[in-house]
């Protein structure tokens, strides 16, 4: 009696699972060569104009042309797995894809746990772990200095730590003891009002003097709060807001490591359906 021929279980890799994936990281491939380009490019302007010294972690961390190379690496790294994998049905690729974007997944969890669970020891972390390093480093990086302008002019700050506009007393520019014409003086971006009305000019000398007047005057003239307490208050007023955002992050990341497991899971399926 013959036996009937026996049965395979259809399988297929899903064309629109295979080539959301293959776009989505390519884009991704895309913007991390973009970054590389930017950091590359700023870090040579950089070295050739002033030198750079890279010592400590610190070093890396407020560099920002090399921040910004290092994160397009990543990107450029960890999309291009992506993206070929899906492409060329490479599950070892896709393996290293969706267990990389796990990682990720797992460090932004544990930061924001701490951020969350513990909010005023991660601020004294933070002052006691940058602040020194960046006040001193505010004219030597003209990078940095334009960030830590920026930052205090949108959040209204001055200074990093607890101690607010008085840190700049640990520039040597600023500080009181220096023969420099900015001698107890903040920079021009922690001045309440730093634009001249006549002209739109910016008045570099209104922070002048300020370290050397009583808080309740002081903050009649610039911001006397420091950056890091400000921007934790900011984020308590928005902690909704900002939970959404991060909760839609963090799905849309889980989405995408599900799109890769399934891809895997098709491609190994259909693999074994051949031997």
């Amino acid at each position: 009696m013959m036996m009937p021929p026996r049965r395979h279980r259809m399988t297929y890799v899903s064309p629109c699972v295979k080539y959301m994936i293959f776009l989505l990281n390519f884009i991704l491939w895309l913007f991390g060569c973009m970054l590389m380009g930017i950091g590359v490019y700023a870090f040579h302007d950089k070295w050739q104009a002033t030198g750079v010294r890279v010592e400590t972690i610190l070093d890396i961390i407020l560099n920002i042309s090399l921040v910004l190379i290092i994160l397009g690496g990543i990107v450029f790294i960890v999309s291009f797995a992506g993206f070929i994998g899906a492409l060329r049905e490479n599950t070892c690729l896709l393996k290293f894809y969706s267990l990389s974007l796990l990682i990720f997944f797992l460090l932004e969890m544990a930061v924001a746990v701490v951020g969350f669970v513990f909010p005023h020891a991660m601020q004294s972390t933070l002052e006691e772990s940058f602040t020194d390093k960046i006040i001193h480093s505010y004219r030597d990086d003209a990078d940095l200095q334009n960030l830590i302008d920026f930052a205090q002019q949108e959040f209204q700050c001055c200074g990093l730590s607890s101690d607010g506009y008085t840190d700049w007393s640990k520039n040597e520019y600023f500080n009181c003891s220096s023969p420099s014409a900015e001698k107890c003086g903040v920079p021009f971006s922690c001045c309440i009002n730093a634009t001249e009305i006549t002209g739109n000019l910016i008045n570099i000398m209104c922070g002048y003097g300020a370290q050397e007047l009583p808080v309740a005057e002081a903050s009649k003239k610039v911001w006397t709060s420091g950056c890091i307490e400000v921007v934790r208050l900011w984020a308590e007023r928005n902690l909704y807001t900002i939970g959404a955002v991060a909760l839609g992050v963090a799905l849309s990341q889980l989405l995408i490591i599900n799109l890769a497991k399934t891809l895997e899971g098709q491609i190994e399926l259909q693999k074994s359906g051949w031997s």
